[in-house]
C-alpha cells in the first residue's frame, strides 16, 4: 500500500473543527502491515492527539513495533515537520536511519531520516547503568 494515499486519506477523517489543521500520518511496520493515523482535536487543546501518535498506537494495537517507514500530510505551503513529542515517539519504535516523508497536500515532499528529524534523540540507551 502507497504510504502517501494511505496518509492522504486517513487526513479526511482527521477531527479538527478548532484549528481545522487536518493531518494524516500512515507508517509501515517492519513486518510490512501499514497503520493509519488523524489528528484528533478536543477544546481542551493539551488533550487532543497527533496523527503520528494515532498511527503509532494503531501499530502498537495491530501487535507491531518497529516501524519501517512512516510518511506524514498536512494542507500547508511547505511539509509540516513533526512536533518534538511525535519526534520523539517515532524515535521510540524506528532506527535513526528509517525513512520519514513529510508531504503537501499540492505534491511538496521533504525526505529526511529519524536522525535528521531528531538529532540526540533521548533513548533507552540513556537509562543504563552499567
Amino acid at each position: 500500500m502507497d504510504l502517501l494515499k494511505a496518509a492522504r486519506d486517513v487526513r479526511m477523517r482527521a477531527w479538527a473543527p478548532y484549528s481545522r489543521f487536518k493531518v494524516g500520518a500512515a507508517l509501515r511496520a517492519e513486518s510490512g502491515a501499514v497503520y493509519a493515523g488523524c489528528n484528533v482535536e478536543n477544546v481542551a487543546y493539551p488533550e487532543g492527539t497527533c496523527a503520528e501518535a494515532g498511527a503509532i498506537a494503531a501499530m502498537v494495537a495491530g501487535g507491531d513495533t518497529r516501524i519501517a517507514e512512516i510518511t506524514v500530510i498536512a494542507d500547508s505551503p511547505e511539509p509540516v515537520p513533526c512536533c518534538g513529542g511525535c519526534r520523539q515517539k517515532i524515535a521510540e519504535f524506528a532506527g535513526p536511519e528509517v525513512r520519514v516523508t513529510l508531504a503537501t497536500t499540492d505534491g511538496k515532499t521533504r525526505v529526511m531520516s529519524v536522525a535528521e528529524l531528531l538529532p540526540g534523540a533521548f533513548s533507552a540507551a540513556h537509562m543504563d547503568r552499567t
